[in-house]
């Protein structure tokens, strides 16, 4: 209760000071991190940036012994569909390069590392979906 009040207040100053779309990522990252801790997920950093400032993962995480980087996408509505299509390529390459790099700091070995997406669909009562291991399909 208390969270997400907390989490409603923080929302409504996003809001003032913050263009729209990203007051609404930050709040899907925010429900996102507090679903993943549910799931028993042990987070270790949120927005990580490469060095090189090429590549940024929304959640860092350990699910039991595997090293997850996690990408989030949030949407106001589903009315330009699913939030979880606008995984292209591209951001499947920021992904690699962040575990490749994540992974030799950790030492963790890459068949240890896994990618989850976490999709947020906004609203009264925000509808959050987990899809484990992307980088396997």
């Amino acid at each position: 209760m208390i969270a997400a009040l907390l989490d409603s207040l923080r929302d409504a100053r996003r809001r003032k000071i913050w263009e729209p779309s990203q007051a609404a990522g930050r709040r899907g990252e925010d429900l996102a991190h507090r679903y993943l801790r549910k799931q028993g997920y042990v987070i270790v950093a949120r927005n990580y940036r490469l060095p090189s400032g090429d590549g940024e993962a929304d959640i860092v995480a350990w699910d039991g012994d595997i090293l997850v980087i996690v990408e989030v996408k949030s949407r106001e509505s589903g009315a330009y569909g699913p939030p979880d299509r606008a995984i292209d390529p591209e951001k499947l390459r920021h992904m690699r390069r962040i575990a490749l790099e994540y992974g030799s700091k950790t030492d963790t070995p890459q068949e240890r590392i896994r990618f989850d997406v976490v999709t947020v669909l906004l609203g009264e009562r925000p509808q959050i979906n987990l899809f484990r291991g992307v980088n396997r399909r």
